[in-house]
């Protein structure tokens, strides 16, 4: 059945919730808010899960309940990776509140997974919802305008519903023309982008944000690693040059990067 967003209201707080980092809380403008979406865009590697990762242990940290739908990767692999960081899983699928699926895009019509997020919603309480990633969910769909009218439906559905939702979108390419399969940036309240840039000869990851629909954002470019110890926030950057173009390449002194870069600060760079 058609999931029609309108017959779904409720009425809920649309105060800020942190992100787990005061440093992507500023980026964000303040944080993420209920009833929104957030759209985390970048090539392979270069962290959007693990961002997100960090921002739904954060919810559940607070009690809150996570539905997590996996695409492009098995749940165990994910599980091994965010440990691996930090950010233990398993205790929160323990207790229920993460409910963590893998989903194999074949496996669900766009209607059945429509009705599965909803049960989600309604019926296991999530205040959060991720999907990780369009790109896989694409290929269940049988053309991109399909996909778009469905997203934007599913989107409406969960806004009215306060839940703060969670999307990943991977673009081909690492450096210059990185492109998307698919721009559904215009469907996201909030849009964050994750890119490589190099300085001093060494490949980094830098995060900005490009729109938020709820907050004055930050405009400027901050960078980011993952660690040991999950993502590390770098104040902001403002010695950059050619962010346009695509290959965004940083021009300042050495002492305004985040150090540790040899001693671990890649770990972490398959992540998608």
């Amino acid at each position: 059945p058609r999931l029609v967003a309108a017959e779904h209201g409720v009425t809920y707080d649309m105060g800020f919730v942190s992100t787990g980092s005061g440093e992507f809380d500023a980026l964000l403008g303040g944080g993420l808010v209920p009833g929104t979406a957030t759209l985390l865009t970048g090539p392979a590697g270069v962290g959007k899960t693990t961002a997100t990762v960090r921002c739904m242990v954060t919810a559940l940290e607070r009690g809150e309940h996570v539905a997590y739908f996996l695409f492009d990767e098995r749940a165990p692999t994910l599980m091994m990776r965010s440990k691996a960081l930090g950010m233990d899983l398993q205790p929160f699928i323990d207790s229920g509140r993460l409910n963590l699926r893998a989903i194999d895009p074949a496996e669900l019509s766009p209607g059945e997974f429509a009705a599965t997020v909803r049960a989600s919603v309604e019926d296991d309480g999530a205040r959060m919802i991720v999907i990780d990633s369009l790109n896989a969910y694409l290929q269940s769909m049988p053309s991109e305008q399909f996909l778009i009218l469905q997203m934007h439906e599913l989107l409406t559905y969960l806004g009215q519903r306060g839940v703060v939702t969670m999307l990943i979108l991977g673009m081909h390419g690492i450096m210059g023309d990185v492109r998307a399969d698919v721009d559904l940036s215009y469907l996201a309240d909030t849009a964050v982008q994750l890119r490589y840039f190099e300085a001093f000869g060494a490949v980094r990851q830098a995060i900005s944000v490009i729109k938020t629909r709820t907050a004055r954002h930050e405009r400027t470019i901050r960078e980011f690693r993952i660690d040991d110890g999950g993502v590390v926030f770098g104040p902001p950057l403002t010695d950059f040059q050619g962010v346009l173009t695509g290959v965004p390449t940083f021009s300042g002194e050495g002492k305004s990067l985040l150090a540790g870069l040899a001693d671990g600060g890649d770990r972490g760079a398959s992540d998608a």
